[in-house]
């Protein structure tokens, strides 16, 4: 089983490499075609990124958008985790504020953005209530199916042994939500960071997104492409290195109950 499952993951590997290849490929020849300054080739961008490295920025500002992707996931998923789970549990509840749910999700993330700028002031407080304010009626979504997918036997079997609240929550409740709250980490994870850009692009000195916008007022196309490839590496590392092994390993859970 498990010689099995490395090999799976070998040619997994092996098939993301050989498509980023071809992608590489087609981009240099596109690049080399067209002979503009607007579209330059994957050395230039990897020699600009190079020199960001050594220069130092390359690390300050992917290190600042990425604390501010950790943060406000951690208080949105707290949060919504909380209003999901209350919902889910309480129908009377969740019928009253569903209608809020749906208001929520469809509002677009740069009025929240904006909003929450001039309300709050340009500042770090303001830009992580507007990322969060976007992504805690997704985990709210999320976890409130998760409440509704409790299995009552399971309630049960702990009230006939009698367990407190604290263990009844951390054997019986806890497990049964673990795929929930992975699906949630995964899926706000690739969307928190698209809008931490939109937020520092919009207000923020420092960053990924600040330094976007830096380059295209330069029109430096070079360096948009730079940063912003550095970005989606480190948040592909995330994805394929911890979250989707964290969220396999709380499907476990299920798998074998």
């Amino acid at each position: 089983m498990a010689p099995n499952r490395h090999s799976k993951k070998l040619a997994s590997a092996g098939n993301i490499c050989a498509s980023f290849t071809v992608l590489t490929a087609i981009w240099a020849v596109v690049a080399c075609i067209s002979n503009s300054n607007t579209l330059p080739s994957p050395l230039a961008v990897l020699d600009f990124m190079v020199a960001e490295a050594i220069a130092g920025p390359l690390f300050l500002e992917t290190g600042a958008t990425l604390l501010r992707v950790g943060v406000s996931l951690l208080i949105s998923m707290a949060l919504g985790s909380a209003i999901g789970i209350f919902l889910g549990l309480r129908p009377a509840a969740d019928r009253f504020f569903d209608s809020w749910v749906v208001l929520f999700l469809n509002i677009p993330a740069v009025v929240v953005i904006v909003l929450a700028y001039v309300w709050l002031g340009l500042n770090e407080f303001a830009a992580l209530v507007a990322i969060a304010v976007n992504k805690i009626p997704n985990v709210v979504v999320v976890m409130r199916e998760g409440a509704r997918s409790l299995d009552p036997q399971y309630a049960d079997m702990a009230n006939v042994f009698r367990l407190t609240i604290a263990r009844k929550i951390r054997n019986v409740i806890l497990p049964q939500l673990y795929p929930f709250v992975a699906a949630s980490i995964r899926s706000g994870f690739s969307l928190i960071w698209k809008i931490v850009l939109v937020v520092e692009l919009l207000g923020r000195p420092n960053g990924v997104g600040f330094q976007i916008h830096l380059h295209f007022q330069l029109f430096d196309v070079a360096g948009i492409l730079g940063y912003a490839l550095t970005f989606v590496v480190v948040m592909l590392g995330v994805e394929f290195f911890l979250l989707q092994p964290a969220e396999q390993h709380a499907h476990r859970w299920r798998m074998h109950g």
